[in-house]
Formats: structure tokens, sequence, C-alpha cells
């Protein structure tokens, strides 16, 4: 620190000793045996030496270091932040598959179970379908039997009354005593 102090007078009376080689008529100001470039010498060197007894330089740099310290914690922060990010459109993004592959899981068996029920309803309607056929031919028959019945029933009537009527025209007593007797001798 002295020699630093010592270094600057020195430049200062040089300056001063060149001034006054150069200078033709006119004397520079002085106090104390120094210009005023010798006191601006001197207290630059003074506030240099009170910097460094003080520690100055190294509050700078340690001011710088927590800066760059926070600037790392800040970029470590926005690290950490990105990283999370991605996990988070990676989880995202695996979710929105997950759901698109169960939607298509979704379609695939509805679209199976509509086939079902379709198959299902065929099947119902051409049973149906059989059923109805048969009550149908079956109610035919039973109308059919029926009819003959009927028919039959209308058959034996007329032929009953035609019976009727011809033994009546036919058969008096004399004709019944024959028949009789021809029964009992046939006995």
């Amino acid at each position: 620190m002295a020699n630093l102090l010592a270094l600057a007078v020195t430049a200062a009376a040089e300056h001063g000793a060149a001034a006054g080689e150069h200078g033709g008529g006119h004397a520079e100001p002085a106090a104390l045996g120094l210009t005023p470039g010798m006191w601006v010498a001197l207290s630059m060197a003074l506030l240099i030496a009170i910097m460094v007894w003080k520690k100055v330089p190294a509050l700078i740099a340690s001011g710088l270091d927590s800066g760059i310290a926070e600037i790392r914690k800040q970029l470590d922060e926005a690290k950490a932040l990105r990283a999370e990010a991605e996990a988070l459109r990676k989880e995202y993004a695996d979710k929105i598959a997950g759901a698109e592959k169960e939607a298509a899981e979704m379609l695939a068996h509805a679209q199976h179970e509509a086939q079902a029920i379709v198959a299902r309803a065929e099947a119902d309607t051409t049973d149906l379908i059989a059923r109805r056929e048969r009550m149908a031919e079956d109610k035919i028959a039973a109308a059919e039997r029926g009819a003959v019945a009927e028919l039959r029933a209308k058959a034996a009537e007329a032929a009953t009354s035609a019976a009727r009527g011809l033994i009546a025209a036919n058969h008096d007593a004399k004709a019944d005593k024959a028949l009789v007797d021809g029964a009992i001798a046939g006995l």
C-alpha cells in the first residue's frame, strides 16, 4: 500500500517537472508541492487503498458470487420445473393414449354387443315366424278337421234323414215283419 502511494507521488512529481520544463510562461498551481494532477492521482490511490483495506473487491466478488449462485439456483429450479412439466406432459400423453385405447375397446365391445343383439333378434324373429307358421298351420288343420267333422255330421244327418224317409216310404208293417222273420231265422 505504501509502495502504491510512493509510486503515485513519484509519478506526480515527474509530471510536475515535465510540466515546468514545457511551460513557457505560466506556472501551474500547487499545494504542498503537489499539482492538481498529483492530487487526483494521490486521491485515487488513497481511494483504491481504502477500498482494498475495507475489502470492497471481496464484497463485490461475494455479491457477484451470490448473484451467480442465485442465478444457478433459478436455473436449477427452471430445470426441475421443466423436468416436472415434461413428466406431466408424458403422464397426460400416456393418459390420453390410454383413454383413446379404452375408447377404442369400448367401441369394439359395443359393436360386438350390437352384432350379438342383432343376431339374437334375427334368431328370435326366425323362431317367432316359425312358431307363428306352426300355429297358423295348426289352426288351419284344426279348422279342416272341424270342417270335415261338421261335414261328416251333416252327411250322417242327411243320410239318417234320407234313410228315415226311405224306410218310412218303403217299409210298412208287412215289410218289417218279413225282415224280423228273416233275422230270427238267421239266428
